[in-house]
């Protein structure tokens, strides 16, 4: 699964070689933090959003293998992001 976000974000950016994902596993729950260039940073999230909610609606309606639940989370905020839906 983080293979599959990490392609998305890619394919999404212009700066390939900046995409660093950071993984944190607590139980079942998986969060995967996206950080990108900074200019890249409006391609990832989208318009109002739209981009980044469509990338957690893929994740949240994939069935894992492992168990798991991923969820994404875009740049180092810990909250992340006021109002931000997590899944």
């Amino acid at each position: 699964m983080i293979q599959v976000i990490e392609h998305i974000i890619k394919s999404l950016v212009e700066d390939e070689a900046s995409v660093k994902l950071s993984v944190a596993e607590e139980g079942e729950n998986v969060t995967v933090t996206v950080n990108v260039a900074e200019r890249d940073m409006g391609r990832v999230i989208g318009k109002s959003g739209a981009t980044v909610t469509a990338i957690r609606t893929i994740l949240k309606n994939c069935n894992s293998k492992d168990g798991k639940r991923y969820f994404v989370q875009i740049g180092d905020r810990k909250d992340g992001g006021a109002g931000a839906p997590r899944y």
